[in-house]
């Protein structure tokens, strides 16, 4: 374990899916952390990350600026993951991602604090017909405007072991027949691994990181909706016909969807997928992506079998019953 800096980094959101792998990637770098959440109570698996006393969870709702303050008292640095992909009760996108950035970036200008990362999204503009989007460029907006050598981190689809795509598919496999093509599976992404994510968030806490400027994020390879869950059930074993979904059946099942306590999709979702989520052009050409900032990207192959092979029908017990 790396020696303790003494310096203090506040991660809204850190018990999250990104956050536990931002939370090592600064502890090893010898950071003290401070992880806010709403329910510090379930959030004592991230002190196991570092050495006794390196981390601590500390009690924070983006929508009650007093307890953000309260949170960045005293820190070196601050980065935000708090975000959602649906809206519940008070939990709305303009809430935790619009409001709740700015509440984030206006406590750390207070404090005194140049250091700030804001976690966004690629598809994030102001003018998106997805309110996720929009909400996202919103936030993007709120830190840069409010601490001008903010960092904005703009990943694609983001995976590794908790992540809520490809353990998702591969987990309907167990129960369907068939898995969905929506709009015919055309939509291409980027997948990125959460662990060269959470390798910026750490760059950028340090200050290697330029700031006022915005890093779109993507994997080694573009895959179309279709390539990767047939990626999925290659890597599991498991044969399942691909369905064709057209776009207006899809709304109509997800408008019935949201009514459920965790929808698998969205109406909102599925305005994010008639859209490609890849790295642009521009970003590339700037250096403004994995590459640019001296980052090999992670492969998928290189990932997924090390998590998806509980989804196989035998578990981990699979590659002994064809030895």
């Amino acid at each position: 374990m790396t020696a303790q800096t003494g310096k203090l980094v506040t991660i809204f959101g850190g018990s999250g899916f990104i956050g536990r792998h931002a939370v090592r990637a600064l502890a090893k770098r010898g950071w003290r952390i401070r992880v806010a959440v709403r329910r510090p109570d379930l959030a004592g698996h991230v002190q196991p990350l570092g050495a006794v006393g390196q981390i601590m969870p500390v009690q924070a709702n983006l929508r009650y600026r007093w307890s953000v303050d309260r949170a960045v008292e005293g820190a070196d640095a601050v980065v935000n993951l708090v975000g959602i992909l649906s809206e519940s009760g008070r939990q709305s996108f303009n809430a935790v991602q619009a409001f709740g950035a700015r509440a984030v970036a206006e406590a750390t200008r207070a404090a005194g604090i140049a250091n700030l990362v804001q976690m966004s999204a690629l598809g994030a503009h102001p003018d998106s017909q997805s309110l996720y989007a929009k909400s996202k460029a919103e936030g993007e907006a709120a830190a840069l405007e409010t601490v001008p050598g903010a960092v904005v981190l703009r990943p694609s689809i983001v995976f590794g072991p908790e992540d809520k795509f490809f353990n998702r598919f591969a987990d309907l496999t167990r129960y369907l027949p068939a898995l969905p093509l929506i709009g015919g599976g055309t939509t291409k992404f980027q997948p990125v691994f959460v662990g060269d994510v959470a390798e910026v968030i750490a760059r950028a806490v340090d200050g290697t990181v330029e700031g006022g400027r915005i890093y779109e994020l993507g994997g080694p390879e573009v895959k179309t909706f279709r390539e990767c869950l047939e990626l999925i059930l290659s890597e599991i074993g498991r044969s399942r016909p691909l369905v064709s979904l057209p776009w207006g059946i899809a709304r109509a099942q997800a408008s019935l969807m949201e009514w459920l306590p965790n929808p698998m999709m969205t109406r909102d979702q599925l305005k994010l997928l008639e859209t490609d989520n890849v790295v642009s052009e521009k970003a590339v050409a700037e250096g403004r992506t994995l590459q640019g900032l001296g980052i090999q990207p992670t492969s998928l192959e290189a990932v997924l079998p090390s998590y998806l092979v509980r989804f196989k029908p035998h578990g981990q017990f699979d590659h002994k019953r064809t030895a």
